[in-house]
Parts: C-alpha cells; sequence; structure tokens
C-alpha cells in the first residue's frame, strides 16, 4: 500500500483538465502505478525526508501528444514520474537520488534531470522500466525542446 504517493495525484493533469481528456488509468496500468509507487517512489521521498511534488506521472495517448511526449514514453505504461520536491531544492533532490539508486543498488530504467530551456524548469524523470520491459540504469541530462 503506497505512504505518499496516490493514484490520483499520478494521473492528475492540469493540461488534462484544460483539454477534456480523460486520464484514468486501465486496471493494468494502475498496476504498474503501484509497482512504480512501492519500487522507487516511496522509498525514494522516504529516504528524502520531505515532500515531493508530481509534474507528470501517467499519460494516456493523448494527453502524452498534448504535452509533446515522445511517442515512446513509458509515462504511457504508468512505469514513469516527473518529480519536484516540494522545499524547491530540486538539484540536491536530483543528486540524492542519484546516489540513492546506486548506494541502494534500486532496479530502474531512467533516472533523467530534464530542463525546459524555455520555462528553466527543472525536474527529475524517474522511470522504473523502457518500453521494453528492461531496467537499463541509465543516468542522464536532458534539455527538453
Amino acid at each position: 500500500m503506497p505512504k505518499y504517493f496516490t493514484l490520483k495525484e499520478l494521473c492528475e493533469s492540469e493540461t488534462a483538465k484544460k483539454q477534456g481528456i480523460d486520464n484514468f488509468p486501465t486496471f493494468e496500468i494502475a498496476a504498474h502505478l503501484l509497482e512504480l509507487t512501492e519500487k522507487i517512489l516511496d522509498p525514494l521521498r522516504q529516504a528524502w525526508g520531505s515532500a515531493v511534488h508530481v509534474n507528470s506521472g501517467y499519460r494516456c495517448t493523448k494527453l502524452n501528444v498534448a504535452v509533446g511526449g515522445v511517442l515512446t514514453s513509458v509515462h504511457k505504461l504508468g512505469w514513469a514520474a516527473d518529480l519536484v520536491p516540494s522545499n524547491g531544492k530540486t538539484e540536491d533532490f536530483i543528486k540524492f537520488a542519484r546516489t540513492w539508486v546506486l548506494v541502494n543498488r534500486i532496479k530502474f530504467d531512467q533516472l533523467i534531470r530534464e530542463t525546459d530551456p524555455k520555462s528553466g524548469a527543472v525536474w527529475l524523470h524517474i522511470g522504473l522500466y523502457s518500453p521494453t520491459g528492461s531496467q537499463r540504469g541509465q543516468i542522464k541530462d536532458i534539455v527538453k525542446g
């Protein structure tokens, strides 16, 4: 049972609300979100010690297109979340998460520091599995756009 993250917050989207997109997950995707939460999100939040906000979790195909997500995005499968710490210390959180997965030998697919050059926003993308189900353990930085 998740301790810090709810299915609702992992599926909420301002873009979906504005555009009238139904972003309700299937049972299979809800199970993936639960696995993501139990294996990575909750333990990371516990270790970090303060609140973490989900910018983007599950995205149905229509929502993924609306937000400019890549066609192979694992957000569509419920295996990814974009996070920022509520205390505003995003760079510290990203460094912490990168160290935490390595020290604790957490299996994951991707940990990506993503930056939007237009807005200057920075967040941490965490993917549990790739679209093929592998866990590549990739840690990288990406500038969107």
